[in-house]
Order: C-alpha cells, then sequence, then structure tokens
C-alpha cells in the first residue's frame, strides 16, 4: 500500500516535573490560574504527529510519504527521516517561519501540560494531495493527522472528493473543533483513531452516541491507555487488545504515533485487524521505554520475541514476515 501521512512535523522540546501537578491545583481558583513548575531535566527532540507515524513506519520496513509545511531549519531533521526510510518529496517549505514548536512539561504521575506553536505548519493548508498521488501513482491510504485545521478540513474534503480512502485521526486538535467541524473531519472516513478521552469528546460536541461515532466510518480504533486498545470493524463483534508490557516508563510522548505507525504497517500487510492492533501495541511500548518520540531502535529478533511474549508465539509468527526493522 502507498500510504501518505499528513499532519504535524514539529521540534520537540520535553522537561520533567518531578512532583504532581494536580497538587497544584485548586479548584476554586482555575479561572484565575498562574502556575510554574521547576523542571529538571529539558530534552529537544525531533517530532510531529505524522513524522512520529511516518519514522514508526520506516523502522517496521515500510516506505511512508509524508506530507506536511517545515521551515528553512529542518535540513537535519529531513536528513534524519530520510536516512530511515521516509519519503519526504511532498514536504512543503515555509520562507517566512520556522518548523513547529511543541513545549511538553510531565510529572511523576505521567500527566502532561503541553504547548504547541504551529509556525509553518500554518502553509499546509495550501498542499494539494492530487500533485503527491501523481508523483507516487496513487494514493491507497491518506492519514489526516492533527495539523492546522484548515489543512485538515482540506485533506479530508479532497479524499472524499477523489475517491482516496482516508483514516481521520484528529487528536488533540478535537479540542479547538466544533461538531460541525468534527463531522466534516471524520463522515466518510474508511478509519478513525482516537484514544478514550478524545472519543467522548467527539461525541460530546457533535452530540452523536458512541455507536453514532462509530458508525461514520468502516473502521474505528480506540486506545484506551492501560486498558489497550478497542476495534470496532462495521457489523463485526468489537475486538480488544490489552498492552504490551514495558521494561520502564520513560516518558508518554508519542506513544500514541507508534502505535498509529504499527496499526498502519500490519494494515498495509493485510494482516487481521487483532495483529494491527497487537503489532501497534508493541512498537507503543518501545516509545514510552525512551525519552523522545523517535529515539528508539528496533531488533527484528528481540522484537519478535517480545510480541510472542505479549501475544503469543502465532502472533509473531503471522506478523514476522511482513516486518523488517531496518537499522539505519
Amino acid at each position: 500500500m502507498q500510504i501518505a501521512i499528513t499532519g504535524s512535523i514539529a521540534t520537540d522540546h520535553l522537561m520533567t516535573f518531578d512532583g504532581l501537578f494536580a497538587d497544584s491545583l485548586v479548584v476554586e481558583q482555575l479561572d484565575k490560574i498562574s502556575l510554574s513548575f521547576l523542571t529538571s531535566d529539558l530534552q529537544v527532540r525531533r517530532g510531529g504527529v505524522a513524522a512520529n507515524i511516518a519514522f514508526g513506519m520506516a523502522n517496521l520496513g515500510q516506505r511512508p510519504l509524508l506530507v506536511g509545511a517545515v521551515g528553512e531549519d529542518f535540513t537535519d531533521y529531513r536528513s534524519w527521516l530520510e536516512r530511515h526510510g521516509v519519503d519526504c518529496g511532498a514536504v512543503h517549505y515555509s520562507e517566512s517561519q520556522h518548523t513547529a514548536r511543541f513545549i511538553c512539561t510531565t510529572d511523576r504521575d505521567m500527566a502532561q501540560i503541553a504547548t504547541f506553536y504551529a509556525g509553518a505548519m500554518t502553509e499546509a493548508r495550501d498542499i494539494e494531495l492530487a500533485p503527491v498521488a501523481q508523483r507516487v501513482g496513487g494514493l491507497d491510504l491518506v492519514v489526516v493527522g492533527a495539523n492546522d485545521p484548515e489543512a485538515m478540513l482540506r485533506h479530508s474534503d479532497e479524499c472524499r472528493s477523489r475517491g482516496i480512502p482516508f483514516a481521520a485521526d484528529p487528536s488533540q486538535q478535537l479540542a479547538f473543533c466544533d461538531g460541525p467541524t468534527i463531522a466534516r473531519l471524520i463522515d466518510g472516513a474508511e478509519y478513525l483513531f482516537t484514544n478514550e478521552y478524545e472519543s467522548h469528546l467527539a461525541c460530546q460536541k457533535t452530540g452523536w452516541s458512541e455507536d453514532e461515532l462509530a458508525d461514520r466510518v468502516r473502521v474505528q480504533v480506540k486506545t484506551r491507555g492501560k486498558d489497550g486498545v478497542t476495534v470496532r470493524v462495521r457489523g463485526e463483534e468489537p475486538v480488544e487488545v490489552g498492552i504490551a508490557r514495558e521494561v520502564r516508563k520513560a516518558d508518554p510522548t508519542g506513544v500514541g504515533d507508534a502505535f498509529r505507525a504499527g496499526y498502519l504497517t500490519g494494515l498495509a500487510a493485510g494482516l487481521p485487524v487483532r495483529r494491527c492492533a497487537e503489532l501497534g501495541s508493541m512498537l507503543a511500548t518501545y516509545v514510552i521505554e525512551t525519552v523522545g518520540t523517535q529515539e528508539y531502535a528496533l531488533g527484528k529478533e528481540r522484537f519478535l520475541e517480545r510480541l510472542a511474549e505479549a501475544y503469543g508465539a502465532e502472533s509473531a509468527d503471522e506478523i514476522g514476515p511482513h516486518i523488517t526493522c531496518p537499522r539505519p
């Protein structure tokens, strides 16, 4: 499958707070909130949801097509992605703005407070998908990830009008969208990716029930944190997959992106829903064990060993022939 990943491309500034955010929140004073947290660590890493997903897919042996907008400061980042197997030929360069920045602080309980500077990402609304598809001989799936809201709407509308299957993955942008906008992003999608909170938020803003939300797409993939993932295929019984055990918890940033990378790799390989979810969950575990969204390294033998430990030998045997885990 030729899969295009649209969405943010950013640099992550990740900090660690040794306490708990909850200890500093006064419910009666939230309308006057003014907080500062002394952090103990700063890591500057590559990130952005589209780049993270594309990187994960490439590390499993795919050749994803990255579609997004960046600044002139993207040169080193581009070299990194291309060296790992990501096609960056459709990336748009801004002449006036820096690549987006994600600034996130994580507390001792893995709660996070984050700020996102869009920068060059706002120019993603100028990207037309038709020339991208023409360059690679057609697109089998477009992932519409968190991005400039106008870009997300444009990509969704273009996919519908051109008959290109797409996956709606609005993620954190749901917080800034009203009901009609959310409906426009989701309606007609082949796949919908959300976490549990985002699913509830989409229902609240659109007025849909959980069942109505699921019926808007062919496949709904809902991650539920420590409780695993639920996949609902229209007309079939839901599939529940638990999480894979991590060696340690370092930082949760990018875990959802890694899950999507694994799931999409399974999808590209024609694997059944359960195996797609298991592959996604295993890759997500590698990310939570590292600081930074693209700092993990995969070895196929160990990856499959851990997959077998988590989901059984049959899972590893079925998935193994479809991943390569190439090392740069």
